[in-house]
């Protein structure tokens, strides 16, 4: 009898043991390895090449489109002639102020990762770092928001309904309809679906 409670004493003990660690763990487990520690590798993608980064969200979901889905989407929303010409003038101008502020503040987080990684960053550094961090986002999120500003300028409300209707806004619970050509597990995550 005294071995069999040593024995449920043991197997309990080890999976009190195993329960702790595994809450213990990080959901940040495995990003240490990351050359820049808060910027994933899609983050790098999108900041080097002028893309959105969710930084237009407050736009976008509120009806104002934005130009690289208007143009993915001319033929369904009947985007045609000097209207797609200057939506497509828009988006190059956007992606000609994003680039570089993208990949200055890919610059930026790798220069703070950097004093972290180092021991080198202190009070004073870190305060100048992240002020200089910040000023470089709200910049590449004036370029994407502005942006958004310039559509409804050009586009008729029947489009801005079309465009809204295709991407799933307004239409019901958007955890259940993925508008067409979203990553589903992405735009779950964007709209904290369970």
């Amino acid at each position: 009898m005294k071995f069999v409670l040593i024995i449920a004493i043991a197997i309990l003990s080890i999976s009190c043991t195993e329960s702790v660690v595994t809450k213990a763990q990080s959901e940040y487990a495995g990003q240490e390895r990351r050359e820049i520690k808060s910027l994933s590798a899609d983050d790098i993608k999108q900041l080097e090449n002028g893309q959105g980064w969710g930084l237009a969200k407050a736009a976008e979901l509120n009806g104002l489109p934005g130009p690289v889905h208007l143009i993915e989407m001319k033929d369904k929303i009947g985007l045609e002639g000097t209207k797609l010409k200057k939506i497509e003038k828009l988006y190059n101008e956007m992606k000609k102020n994003a680039v570089p502020l993208g990949k200055r503040l890919i610059e930026l987080e790798k220069e703070l990762d950097r004093g972290f990684s180092k021991k080198t960053i202190d009070s004073e550094s870190l305060k100048t770092q992240l002020s200089e961090i910040a000023k470089v986002r709200a910049d590449l999120r004036f370029v994407h928001l502005s942006t958004h500003l310039k559509t409804p300028e050009i586009l008729t409300k029947e489009q801005i309904s079309k465009y809204n209707e295709l991407r799933g806004y307004g239409k019901g619970d958007p955890c259940k309809n993925v508008p067409e050509g979203h990553d589903p597990a992405m735009w779950k995550k964007h709209n904290n679906c369970g």
